[in-house]
């Protein structure tokens, strides 16, 4: 099925139109006298209802910064002034210290139902905020970079991955259809002493075999193994590191405890790992070879995921893919500066003593020589910004790394590169909770996708009637599973962790993804029930549209371009699901009075158009979230 964004590409200026400006507007040419200010500062103050009860629009008084006005009597005397002539399509009511306006439903229906059938996939989306200069649009359009997803090679894709996965994927969408110009990266964990450690542990429990069954679980129980003897080593040799430090503190001689670790600290995999990984830095071709077999095993298999969640990459980068020379550049212009300071052996900088207390010191490089996470990220900065010269860059990271983030960004501008940092932007958010891959603890994003569709085809299969009429139920289960579980991840707001509950991520009651599918496909059951012409709707005669449930739904698909604006402001999925689940309660209370089959002919094809446009804008923000709507379930 197309994606919304697709359509982005061909979406000129002359197409966009939020039928609410042309209320905006309307209303503000009239305010503008009364209030005695000019029509574009009015239409400014006017602002969005998220909910239909308090009007389609409204006015703060508060936002007037009138002295010596009390909101509530201000409002009155603003609602009852007013125009109520015929040419004036909206009414006024005071509510506080509001002016709630209220659309005529005749004219909204003829102007919004219209509109949605003709734009289709882009209704909602504007390309205006992605211009460089939107008077001037030969100018070209503004460049984001998206890092999100980033999982660590050699891992099974879990639970966790999916979050930075589907915001990321969410955010390049939203960004797309405001018309910006997107590159969607996928910066891999694909480097570090971590590898060292798993090519060890590869050489004392692998199994080419098993690997080339299913090279990642078994990568993944080599990982844990390995981890396990580690966890047990750093033991004893965590509690000497910590007597010797008392020691040494007291001025006591600490000579026999240093001959007791280092035999504990040569024989450990930890520093094995650190041997492995230096070979690695240092180019060595039996080290890199089995590396190189992970990581593209790795890729391989991520990418039959991100099919499946509709995400794909402009950009297959990581770690690993760091100019080595760009690095040596990072850290001697650091060490130019007076950033960069020893510490015994090591190079680190000590933000505390640069204008930033709150993020501590970091390690950029290791006693051994090789370079950590926070210097490779920055010549990746650097190398990022020569390719692309972006307007933005927006790393979608969990919180976890709120530190590291903001130490890369302070690094950045310290460097000399404020031109850079000030263009970057951290979406944080929180992790699914009781999830651990050393400890062998996390739910696999496969093992989770199969058990909540094997939920799906059970309560599918129930229903033998609708079951033989699903042309593959296979794919039908799969689709309705992964739309359960991106649905539950996106509920609430990015920054809040949550534990994924499948008996309330599988119901098809409240506001849960098979419910949202199941509103799509509803609406389709009544289309091909009636047998309709979709393409004979944009005739239909609208006035015929007069119950309070048809107005309400029109007011609601009115409101779709405005939140998907008001989305990009907030960055948050949950502001489409809201609408969406919303606008999915208002339909399944309409179905009643908004009867269809059996109605008269011309009042069976406006019900149509209503219900055909509601489908579409359904479509619209369900496919901006990533989900593939079902036309049946």
């Amino acid at each position: 099925m197309p994606d919304l964004t697709d359509s982005m590409s061909t979406l000129s200026t002359q197409d966009v139109q939020n039928p609410v400006d042309f209320y905006r507007h309307h209303i503000a040419e009239r305010l503008s006298p009364i209030l005695n200010k000019p029509i574009e500062d009015v239409t400014r103050i006017l602002s969005w209802t998220q909910t239909l009860d308090k009007g389609d629009l409204m006015l703060p008084v508060a936002a007037l910064r009138e002295k010596g006005v009390k909101p509530p009597e201000r409002a009155e005397e603003l609602a009852k002034a007013f125009p109520t002539g015929d040419d004036v399509l909206v009414t006024a009511q005071p509510n506080q210290g509001f002016v709630q306006f209220f659309f005529k439903p005749a004219d909204l229906s003829k102007r919004i139902l219209p509109m949605i059938l003709s734009k289709r996939q882009i209704y909602g989306a504007n390309p205006l905020p992605g211009l460089i200069d939107p008077d001037h649009p030969e100018k070209g359009k503004k460049k984001v970079v998206v890092e999100f997803s980033s999982p660590n090679i050699a891992k099974e894709f879990h639970q966790g991955h999916l979050r930075s996965t589907i915001i990321g994927g969410f955010i390049s969408k939203l960004y797309a259809m405001s018309g910006w110009d997107v590159v969607r990266m996928n910066y891999l964990g694909d480097w570090g002493k971590q590898y060292g450690l798993l090519a060890n542990g590869f050489r004392q429990f692998g199994s080419q075999e098993q690997l080339a069954k299913d090279s990642i679980m078994h990568l993944f129980e080599v990982y844990v193994k390995i981890s396990k003897i580690k966890a047990e080593q750093d033991v004893p040799i965590n509690d000497l590191k910590k007597q010797i430090k008392e020691n040494k503190a007291k001025g006591e001689d600490v000579s026999d405890l240093e001959k007791e670790l280092a035999p504990l600290v040569a024989e450990s995999e930890d520093e094995k790992a650190r041997i492995y990984f230096k070979r690695m830095e240092d180019g060595d071709p039996e080290a890199l070879a089995l590396w190189k077999q992970f990581r593209d095993m790795s890729i391989e298999k991520y990418k039959r995921t991100y099919a499946r969640l509709n995400i794909e990459f402009d950009v297959y980068s990581g770690e690993s893919q760091v100019n080595g020379e760009e690095i040596d550049k990072v850290l001697a212009n650091l060490k130019k500066l007076g950033l960069a300071e020893d510490s015994e052996g090591a190079v680190l900088i000590d933000f505390t003593k640069h204008g930033a207390k709150k993020l501590n010191k970091a390690i950029i490089q290791r006693k051994d020589g090789t370079p950590l996470y926070l210097t490779r990220d920055l010549a990746h900065i650097l190398e990022r910004w020569e390719t692309w010269h972006f307007d933005k860059m927006i790393y979608v990271v969990a919180d976890q790394q709120n530190e590291h983030v903001a130490q890369l960004f302070k690094a950045t501008e310290l460097a000399g590169h404020k031109e850079i940092s000030d263009r970057c932007q951290h979406i944080t958010f929180g992790m699914v909770k009781g999830m651990s891959t050393r400890k062998g603890t996390v739910k696999f994003l496969d093992d989770v996708i199969q058990h909540v569709k094997d939920v799906m085809m059970e309560v599918m299969v129930k229903n033998e009637k609708k079951y033989e009429q699903l042309d593959d139920p296979e794919a039908t289960a799969d689709i309705l599973a992964i739309t359960a579980i991106m649905v539950q991840d996106l509920m609430g707001k990015v920054r809040n962790g949550y534990e994924f509950n499948f008996e309330r991520m599988t119901s098809f009651e409240g506001d849960t993804g098979p419910y949202l599918q199941y509103a799509h496909a509803r609406l389709c059951s009544i289309e091909r029930k009636a047998e309709a012409d979709i393409s004979s709707l944009g005739s239909a005669d609208l006035s015929l549209l007069k119950e309070q449930h048809a107005i309400d739904l029109v007011r609601s698909l009115a409101q779709y371009p405005d939140v998907v604006a008001n989305t990009l402001k907030t960055q948050e999925p949950s502001t489409i699901l809201t609408y969406l689940f919303k606008m999915s309660h208002a339909l399944s209370s309409s179905y009643d009075v908004l009867q269809v089959v059996g109605s008269e002919p011309e009042l069976k094809k406006a019900r149509l158009a209503l219900y055909e446009a509601a489908r579409q804008v359904l479509w619209n923000g369900m496919t901006l979230l990533g989900l593939t709507p079902v036309e049946r379930m």
